[in-house]
């Protein structure tokens, strides 16, 4: 609920639920994914946000420190490891991405069952979706490591302290054609918010298919110009 730029994003409305809500929708229409936990923090301004998750049946919370998400991020992993489970990785979607494609998320998961020693995997590297539909899996070994000595934004960016180290992790990227990374589909913003109140009623009710997502857009000029000058905050920024 802290974010600097848009306070509130991820419990905004859009077309009748929050936009938590659409990433929970997605993430459990997403097959390949065994379990879904909101990781967000002990902040009482992030009560909401709990309140809301816990509405989604199946949804679990975790609740960690406000600014080192990664330690939320572990400590929400470790949880989920007890009579005899045990996690071998974990997809990060971010709450403020409510347009994400549950068959991408699929894609990823089979390519790294296909290839579990990979330490991270994504859609980012290099980036060929719109931004906020971006996917990726790090492993839990990967993750429970660089915990132990990652420090500074790393400790926000939660996996950027892996994949920022390929030669030290497996690091791999998945780019989806036709390329479309220069569209912009993230809720960071107030521009963000309407050019995603512009276009989800152009969009099926389900979770939609990204490429719908690219048609749509590569057809509406005027809604891409609505947050066309939304610079994305650097990596070094938190």
């Amino acid at each position: 609920m802290s974010s600097a730029r848009l306070p509130g994003k991820v419990l905004r409305p859009l077309a009748g639920r929050s936009v938590l809500g659409w990433v929970l929708r997605a993430a459990q229409a997403a097959d390949q994914i065994d379990e879904v936990v909101v990781a967000t923090s002990v902040d009482p301004h992030d009560d909401q946000v709990a309140v809301e998750a816990a509405r989604v049946p199946g949804v679990q919370v975790y609740r960690g420190p406000l600014d080192d998400v990664l330690s939320r991020f572990v400590g929400a992993v470790a949880g989920l490891e007890h009579d005899g489970t045990q996690v071998g990785a974990v997809v990060r979607l971010t709450a403020d991405c409510p347009l994400l494609d549950p068959e991408v998320i699929n894609l990823l998961v089979r390519t790294w069952r296909a290839s579990p020693t990979l330490d991270h995997l994504s859609t980012t590297n290099p980036r060929c979706l719109p931004r906020g539909l971006d996917v990726e899996i790090v492993s839990w070994p990967a993750l429970l490591d660089v915990s132990t000595y990652a420090d500074g934004p790393d400790r926000v960016h939660v996996t950027s302290a892996v994949y920022r180290q390929p030669q030290r992790y497996d690091v791999a990227g998945m780019c989806l054609h036709p390329h479309a990374a220069d569209l912009r589909v993230t809720l960071d913003t107030p521009e963000d918010a309407a050019l995603l109140d512009g276009l989800v009623p152009l969009l099926d009710s389900t979770p939609p298919r990204w490429r719908d997502v690219v048609e749509v857009l590569r057809s509406r000029s005027d809604l891409v110009a609505l947050n066309g000058q939304v610079r994305q905050k650097d990596w070094s920024e938190g």
